[in-house]
Formats: C-alpha cells, sequence, structure tokens
C-alpha cells in the first residue's frame, strides 16, 4: 500500500481548504494591486502633484516607497498580535476594509503631504492582510500540501501587478480612476464573513490558554516573542532576512520599469511611446517572470529544502542584476532578460508565506510572522533612502545603482545560513 505521503500535494485537499486558499489569495492579490498601482502611475501622478520629473521623480519615488514599508510595518505588527489574539477572521476583514477605503481616497489627493498620509494607511492594511492570511493558510493546510499552498498564496500577488499594470496603462494621464478600482476588494470582505471560520489549531489554543486564566495573555505576547530565546532567534533573524528581500524589492525587482525607461531613453526611442513600454516591460514582460519565480519556489524548497532555496535564488538574483542592467544593447534584448530578472530577484518571496509561519507556535504565529516580514520593512528604509540618493540627482547611473544595491542579496543568502531547516516538519506547538 502506498504512503499517503506519496500523493500528490492536492490529493485530499477539501473543498474548504481550497475556498480558503482562494480567499486569501484574492486579498493579497488586491494587496499588490495596492502596492504596484503607484509604481505603475507614479510617472503621471508625481508630476501632477509635485512638478517632480527626472531624477527628482526617482528620488521622490524612493521616499514615497518608504513611507509605505513605514506603514506596511506599522499595520502589520499591530495586525499580526490582534490576529493571535481575537482570531484570524474578523482581522482578515479589518484589513482588506482598511485598505479599500484609503486606496479610494487616493483620488481626493493634492499634495504629496497627502498622498504620503493616505499611502502610509493603504500600507497599514496592505502589511496586515499579509500576515493573516499566511498564518490562516499554515493552519489550515496539511504539512504535506503547506510548501504548495503557501507558494500559490504568495504568487496570487502576481495578479494584482497584472491588473496595476493593465489598469494603469488603460488609464494613462487620469490616474486618479486607477486608484478608484482599488476600493473593489471592500466586497470579498462580505465573502470572508460568510464562508471562513477560525482554524482549529488556533481555537484549541485559545481555548487552552483562556482555561488557564491569566495564560491568555500570552496570546499574541511581543513579550514572549521577543525574550524567549528560541523565539525571538527566529524573530530577530527572520526580520533581518526579509529586511533584505524587502529592500531589494523596492530597490531592485521595482526598479524594472525605471531600467526599461532610462534604456529607452538613452536608445533614442519615441518620448511618446516610453511610458507605455516601459510599463509593458515591467507590468507584463517582468512579471511573468515573477510569477513563474513564485510558483516554481514552493516545488523547490519542498525538493531542496527552504535553506538552499533562499540561498540559490539570492545568489542567482545577485547575478542576473548587473546582465540586465549593462547587456541589452536593444529593447528586444532586454524584453528577454527581464523575465529572468524577476524570476530571480522575486520569486523567493514566495518562501516567506511558507517559512515565516513554521517558525512559531499557534499563540504567536501570527504576530512572529508579522513580525519577520512587517519588521524587515523597517529594516528595508535606510536601503531606501540610500536608493533615494544613488538614484537621484546627485546619485550615480541608474543601472550602477541597481547593481550596488544588488550585492544586498549576498547579505540575505549569509543571513539564512543562521535560520533552521523546516522543510516537511510540523508547525511548533
Amino acid at each position: 500500500m502506498a504512503n499517503p505521503d506519496d500523493r500528490p500535494w492536492y490529493s485530499g485537499i477539501s473543498r474548504y481548504q481550497w475556498l480558503v486558499l482562494a480567499i486569501a489569495a484574492a486579498g493579497w492579490a488586491f494587496d499588490q494591486y495596492e502596492s504596484q498601482i503607484f509604481v505603475i502611475t507614479k510617472d503621471y501622478m508625481l508630476p501632477d502633484l509635485t512638478g517632480a520629473s527626472g531624477a527628482a521623480l526617482n528620488e521622490l519615488s524612493e521616499y514615497l516607497f518608504a513611507v509605505f514599508l513605514l506603514g506596511s510595518a506599522f499595520g502589520g505588527l499591530i495586525a499580526g498580535s490582534l490576529a493571535d489574539r481575537f482570531g484570524r477572521r474578523p482581522l482578515l476583514v479589518a484589513t482588506i476594509l482598511f485598505y479599500s477605503i484609503f486606496s479610494g481616497l487616493t483620488y481626493f489627493a493634492t499634495d504629496k503631504w497627502q498622498l504620503g498620509v493616505i499611502r502610509f494607511f493603504v500600507a497599514a492594511g496592505v502589511g496586515g492582510e499579509w500576515a493573516v492570511g499566511a498564518s490562516l493558510i499554515a493552519e489550515v493546510f496539511p504539512t504535506r500540501a503547506r510548501t504548495y499552498a503557501a507558494s500559490i498564496f504568495h504568487a496570487s500577488g502576481q495578479l494584482g501587478f497584472w491588473i496595476a499594470a493593465l489598469v494603469g496603462i488603460a488609464v494613462g494621464s487620469q490616474w486618479r480612476y486607477a486608484y478608484l478600482v482599488g476600493i473593489l476588494p471592500a466586497i470579498l470582505t462580505i465573502w470572508v464573513l460568510a464562508r471562513v471560520h477560525e482554524p482549529e489549531k488556533w481555537e484549541a489554543k485559545a481555548m487552552q490558554l483562556e482555561e488557564s486564566g491569566s495564560q491568555r495573555r500570552r496570546l499574541g505576547s511581543f513579550r514572549e516573542l521577543l525574550f524567549t530565546p528560541k523565539w525571538s532567534r527566529h524573530a530577530l533573524l527572520g526580520c533581518l532576512f526579509a529586511g533584505t528581500g524587502l529592500a531589494t524589492f523596492w530597490c531592485v525587482m521595482v526598479a524594472g520599469q525605471d531600467l526599461t525607461r532610462d534604456f529607452l531613453k538613452r536608445t533614442g526611442a519615441d518620448p511618446n511611446d516610453i511610458h507605455r513600454q516601459a510599463a509593458f516591460a515591467y507590468g507584463i514582460v517582468q512579471t511573468i517572470g515573477c510569477t513563474l519565480g513564485l510558483l516554481a519556489f514552493g516545488p523547490i524548497c519542498a525538493r531542496f529544502g527552504r535553506r538552499a532555496s533562499f540561498i540559490g535564488f539570492n545568489l542567482l538574483a545577485f547575478a542576473i542584476v548587473p546582465i540586465t542592467c549593462f547587456a541589452p544593447q536593444q529593447y528586444w534584448q532586454l524584453l528577454l532578460l527581464l523575465p529572468l530578472y524577476g524570476f530571480f530577484t522575486e520569486g523567493f518571496h514566495a518562501g516567506y508565506a511558507m517559512y515565516f509561519p513554521e517558525l512559531f507556535p499557534t499563540h504567536l504565529r501570527a504576530t512572529g510572522t508579522s513580525f519577520c516580514f512587517n519588521g524587515g520593512r523597517i529594516v528595508a528604509i535606510p536601503a531606501l533612502f540610500a536608493s533615494a540618493w544613488l538614484k537621484g540627482p546627485h546619485g550615480v547611473d541608474l543601472r550602477w545603482a541597481v547593481t550596488i544595491l544588488a550585492t544586498l542579496y549576498l547579505v540575505g543568502a549569509g543571513i539564512m545560513l543562521l535560520l533552521p531547516e523546516t522543510n516537511h516538519q510540523e508547525l511548533p506547538e
């Protein structure tokens, strides 16, 4: 008789488990829409609101990326702790509503200060939703399927990239309408309220601690997370590791659009076509590579383990960046490289959703997962300031700026050597 664990990972997965994956994935896809629609529309938005152009526009963009990271960290850390304390379901609803409402308010922004405040609060909802969704997937799916489900969950964000690219191209200079589309995820909360219930793991742990009286305060406790040696080591190293990945995401991966625009300007492309061609190259072509990388990372992790996969992707990302920056001589050559650029620079991000929940016990899972991923956003902020200077009016050639920033992939690979392997292991209780 065959070992049940030798079955395909999707064998025996219940209809409800698929439903949870679909809902969490939809929430994350809209999360990514909210983050990427700014990348797609900023070339129209920022000149409209501030008059910025050229290197000054790049510099202001990096500062607004830093604001987004700070807001994500703020919202994610709060939502993670509350999700451990009060449950995954109510926080999933609250975070989706939060980022949907503030996305719609972007339509009314009239200056960079209003935009900065609104982007901060959009990010707060985005950061919170990811931590709750990742914890929910980890607790609902069995061990043999968890890696693949988490990979699909994170890869679903690429749907948000594509929608952002298509909407951005469709609205053109009428960028405000793109942010009204961001209100639509609020409809998803009706589905969550109607169909999702708390994971059995969380309910059992909450009941156990409730019966212990004062022990309930351990749910979502930052004190226990940061002062218990085992969990604090995982939290701090995970935070540093995520910090390198999030810094390179905002400084290197999303630079694909700016690199394309810079290339087209240097090669004498028609100025009227540059925005459209750059948006297509980044939002469609590069995103195809990102999606394939995110989907591939789960099976690669299942085969080779978490540590080897993370380290391998970081090293290959470091290698592909200067090739993409300096090798292309024609637009079609750049289009051939961008999928590989996306594959390696973003693919390993799918591992965060599977790996971070595996580092913490049930009563600290969302808190620890959020601390790693969203605390990593705070760690990444200095890199955004460095990026703003390197890409700004007094910095260096954009290609060299992106290549210098790509050295953070080597730092990430080194940090991963200090973290444990969790492949094929049960979640800690």
